[in-house]
């Protein structure tokens, strides 16, 4: 199998090369990934300027652009081969819920099902090291065929997985959580008169309810989270009338 690997933590990212260490005996391997971190990113791609890709070793590069730039630049022909799926991660933390209108590991597996590959987007659900990537990296090897072989055109697959040493956690299918985002800014002023922020906070809470991702990982189960790639728009049948407008 062609597999593509990305991520938004960067190229050096431990994560990422845990995944590209345990695909590589069975299947060939392309790397495309930021040069820097480019966590929280969303959906963002590159419109106007150039995208560079900056050979590092054999099917490895380095992307200025985002997670999407990097999946969007391949599939249409900055590499050489198609891939038959694309895996971003292991992301330095779990994009639970709502976080994965933010995140850019997301980004990158719902840019893959939008052009027609199968996108998953995996994490591990630690804040903090020792992050146990090797059997991560292992449970989603052991699920590729699954992956590829179970995806339809309209979703990709938002995975987070408990940070323990073995690989055996119990897997639930799930929905995606509500997160509660505590958010506030500290700043300074620059000797020119410049003011500076930083955004700063306490990590995000959760709205606890059954068959989410947050509480599957929560009993230290695998979450595996379908997600629509296209926007369910209902709320307007209820509070939005046309005849309510002038």
């Amino acid at each position: 199998m062609n597999i593509l690997i990305t991520n938004d933590d960067g190229i050096e990212s431990p994560g990422l090369k845990a995944l590209k260490s345990c695909f590589n005996s069975e299947h060939t391997v392309w790397v495309v990934a930021p040069e820097r971190e480019r966590s929280g990113t969303s959906h963002a791609i590159t419109l106007k300027g150039p995208v560079r890709f900056r050979k590092i070793e054999e099917r490895t590069y380095g992307c200025n652009g985002t997670p999407a730039d990097c999946v969007l630049y391949s599939i249409l022909g900055a590499l050489e081969t198609k891939p038959d799926l694309i895996v971003s991660g292991i992301n330095l933390g779990p994009n639970l819920g709502t976080d994965i209108i933010y995140s850019g590991t997301a980004a990158a597996a719902r840019q893959a099902a939008l052009m027609g590959y199968p996108g998953v987007a995996v994490s591990v659900v630690s804040y903090s090291p020792p992050f146990f990537f090797a059997s991560s990296a292992e449970f989603i090897s052991r699920n590729l065929e699954n992956f590829v072989s179970r995806w339809t055109s309209d979703h990709f697959i938002n995975i987070n997985i408990p940070n323990n040493e073995e690989s055996d956690s119990r897997v639930e299918i799930t929905r995606p959580s509500m997160r509660i985002y505590r958010d506030k800014i500290e700043n300074f002023a620059g000797p020119n008169g410049d003011r500076y922020f930083f955004l700063k906070g306490p990590l995000p809470g959760v709205q606890p309810e059954a068959g989410t991702d947050w509480d599957a990982v929560s009993r230290n189960s695998v979450s595996i989270c379908p997600v629509h790639l296209y926007p369910q728009g209902h709320i307007g049948e209820t509070l939005y009338r046309e005849s309510d407008f002038q």
